[in-house]
C-alpha cells in the first residue's frame, strides 16, 4: 500500500456517491482530447467514445488491474489517416486503408511487446534513441500546421469572423492552461471548444436550432467492422513506422505514472503485457472503426492530482465513456464545432506537439552541436516537412514522416551504432 495515495490500485472506492464523481473527473480529463481525433479525421465520434472506453477495459484485463491507465485517441496518426482517407464521389469517406493501417499498429505493439518478453527492452532504447524521437514528433506537429491555419481562417480571401472566433478559443486554451488550477486545468481543449462554440452562436456562426433539428437523444453507434468494407492495405507502410514513436510515448507515460503511484509499471505488470493491452485495444478500436489508442497523460494528471490511483475508477471511467457513444446530442453537438473553434484548438494542439518533440531534445539533453546528431535532425526534418516520398508501386509508397523515421533510424544506426542511449521520454498523445 502506497501511503501517499488516497486509494491505491486495487483498492475500491467505499462511497458510490464518490466512486461516480472520480471517475467523471477522468471522463471530463479525456474527453475534449479524445473527440478532438475523430472531428479533425472524419472518423465516427461516436464510435471513438466506445473504443477508447473497450480499449482501457481491455488494458485493464491483460495488465491484469495493475495499471491505473486510461486510453485515448492517439494525436500522432493524424495526418495518417487524413492522407489514407478517400472521399467517394457520394461525398462519405472510405476510411478502409485507414483502419488497415491501425490494425497493423496493433500488431506491431503486440509483436514488439512480445519480443521485449523475451530478449528485453534493450534494442528498442538502440533504435529509438532522443535524436531520431525528438524529430519524428516536431514532424508529426508541423507538417499538420496549414491545416489548423486553414481552419482558423487565416488565408487570404477569407472573412473576418472565422479569425475572431479561432483567436477566442485559442486565447481561453492559454489563460486556461497557465492561469485556472485544479479540474479546469486538465481539461483546456474542452473549455475552449465550449466558449468557442458559444462565441460562434453570438456571431451567428452557428445556428442551434438548425444544428439540433432532428437530433436524438439516443443513437446506435456507425461502427464499421472489418470484414464489412474492402481490404486495402496501401497505407500500412504510413502508420507502421509511427508505431515506434507512440511505443515510446507509451514507456514515457508508464515511467511517469509509475512515478506518480509509486510502482515500476515497467516490471509489473512489465512493458510487454503494457504494450500487450494497449496494441489489442488499437487493433480492437481499429477493427470496429475508431482511431489508435494511447495512454492520456491527462488522466495521469488526474491520479496525480486526485491521489487517486484505482483500477475501479478507471475501469468505471471506460463505462462512462462508452455510454457516452450512444448519446446523440453530444454528438450533433461536436459535429457541429465551427472551423474557427478548430482552428484556435489545433493552432495550439499541433504546435505543442511539435513542441514536445523539441522538449525531447531538451531533457534528454542530446548534443545538437554534435555534428552527427544535427545530420540527424535536419535530415529528417527536411525529408518530413517536405513530404519526401519513394514510390515502390502505384499503389505501395514510403513517403513523409515514415520515410524520415526510417532515414533516422539508420542514420543512427550508421553514425553513431555503438552508443547506446537514454529510453525515450514524450508526452503526446
Amino acid at each position: 500500500m502506497n501511503e501517499n495515495l488516497i486509494l491505491d490500485v486495487h483498492d475500491k472506492p467505499k462511497s458510490l456517491l464518490a466512486w461516480f464523481f472520480m471517475s467523471l473527473q477522468h471522463v471530463f480529463a479525456m474527453f475534449g482530447a479524445t473527440v478532438l481525433v475523430p472531428i479533425l479525421t472524419g472518423l465516427p465520434v461516436s464510435v471513438t467514445l466506445v473504443a477508447s472506453g473497450v480499449g482501457t477495459l481491455i488494458y485493464i484485463v491483460l495488465t491484469k488491474a495493475k495499471s491505473p491507465v486510461f486510453l485515448g485517441s492517439s494525436f500522432a496518426f493524424i495526418l495518417a489517416i487524413q492522407n489514407a482517407t478517400v472521399e467517394l464521389p457520394d461525398g462519405s469517406l472510405d476510411f478502409s486503408a485507414a483502419y488497415f493501417g491501425l490494425m497493423a499498429v496493433g500488431i506491431v505493439y503486440v509483436i514488439v511487446g512480445i519480443i521485449i518478453k523475451y530478449v528485453g527492452n534493450g534494442w528498442l532504447k538502440r533504435l529509438l534513441p532522443p535524436v531520431v524521437v525528438g524529430p519524428m514528433i516536431m514532424i508529426i506537429g508541423l507538417v499538420l500546421a496549414p491545416g489548423a491555419i486553414e481552419n482558423a481562417g487565416l488565408v487570404e480571401g477569407g472573412d473576418l469572423l472565422t479569425p475572431l472566433i479561432a483567436l477566442i478559443t485559442f486565447s481561453v486554451v492559454i489563460i486556461v492552461s497557465i492561469y485556472t488550477k485544479g479540474l479546469l486545468k486538465i481539461i483546456p481543449f474542452l473549455v475552449a471548444i465550449i466558449i468557442g462554440y458559444i462565441a460562434a452562436v453570438i456571431l451567428g456562426v452557428v445556428h442551434l436550432p438548425t444544428v439540433f433539428a432532428g437530433a436524438n437523444a439516443f443513437v446506435i453507434p456507425d461502427f464499421n467492422v472489418v470484414g464489412t468494407y474492402k481490404i486495402d492495405l496501401t497505407s500500412v507502410l504510413i502508420f507502421v513506422p509511427i508505431a515506434f514513436v507512440t511505443i515510446a510515448e507509451h514507456i514515457g507515460n508508464h515511467t511517469v505514472l509509475g512515478q506518480v503511484i509509486g510502482r515500476d509499471l515497467i516490471e509489473d505488470p512489465g512493458l510487454d503485457n503494457t504494450l500487450l493491452g494497449d496494441g489489442i485495444a488499437t487493433f480492437v478500436s481499429a477493427a470496429i472503426g475508431g482511431p489508435a489508442n494511447t495512454t492520456y497523460g491527462e488522466n495521469t494528471g488526474v491520479v496525480a492530482m486526485t491521489k487517486v490511483a484505482s483500477v475501479w475508477v478507471t475501469g468505471l471511467a471506460a463505462v462512462f465513456a462508452i455510454m457516452l457513444g450512444f448519446f446523440g446530442y453530444i454528438q450533433t453537438f461536436i459535429l457541429s464545432i465551427p472551423n474557427g473553434v478548430l482552428g484556435g484548438i489545433t493552432i495550439v494542439l499541433y504546435g505543442l506537439i511539435a513542441g514536445n518533440g523539441v522538449k525531447v531534445l531538451v531533457e534528454e539533453r542530446v548534443n545538437l552541436t554534435n555534428m552527427k546528431n544535427l545530420i540527424i535532425v535536419g535530415a529528417m526534418l527536411v525529408i518530413g516537412l517536405g513530404q519526401a516520398s519513394i514510390n515502390f508501386t502505384e499503389e505501395i509508397s514510403l513517403s513523409g514522416m515514415a520515410l524520415a523515421a526510417l532515414i533516422g533510424i539508420l542514420l543512427n544506426a550508421i553514425l553513431r551504432p555503438n552508443k547506446p542511449e537514454e529510453t525515450p521520454v514524450t508526452h503526446m498523445k
